[in-house]
């Protein structure tokens, strides 16, 4: 497999995993970057093309955990004036509410393949509902958010429909 493949099957899932973690799209652009950097580098590693999607998370999970541990590294030696409340920035990124405010079809159908990491031939089975099913559920959440974040937060999408800006939620 190469990374274009990769970038093509997994950017938008992989970027809404990591903005979810992270609350922050500059963060989230940065983390997700160079989890691609990594992915790239490393692709030579990757010994079953059926476990790509399972390498690529944990990669992504890798560089949010050093994104972390380099933060709080950073905050222990700034003066506690100086930095931001876990209130105010949990209010940088309306992500979390935004997936609440999913209507429950769509919110556990988010939930489990984004949030939980499961397949979506088992959230199928799950659910007992069809895979083109739960496909159309998670396409119609995926416009939902992109809507959200597009009339709240005061993104754009670029010609590939994907979302671009800064966080303005100030309205939300």
């Amino acid at each position: 497999m190469k990374t274009i493949e990769i970038w093509n099957n997994f950017n938008d899932e992989l970027y809404f995993f990591i903005l979810k973690k992270v609350k922050s799209t500059n963060v989230a652009n940065d983390v997700f970057q160079n989890t691609f950097l990594k992915i790239h580098k490393n692709i030579s590693t990757l010994k079953e093309d059926k476990k790509v999607k399972a390498w690529v998370f944990q990669i992504a999970r890798n560089e949010i955990t050093n994104y972390f541990n380099a933060e709080s590294s950073y905050r222990s030696k700034v003066n506690n004036s100086e930095e931001i409340s876990l209130q105010e920035a949990q209010f940088v990124c309306c992500f979390d509410k935004f997936i609440d405010d999913l209507p429950e079809i769509y919110k556990e159908v988010i939930e489990m393949i984004y949030i939980k990491g499961y397949k979506q031939k088992d959230v199928a089975k799950t659910l007992e509902i069809s895979l083109e099913n739960t496909k159309v559920r998670i396409k119609r959440a995926k416009d939902i958010l992109k809507n959200r974040f597009k009339d709240c937060c005061k993104y754009e999408f670029d010609k590939q429909g994907k979302l671009i800006g800064e966080s303005d939620c100030s309205i939300c």
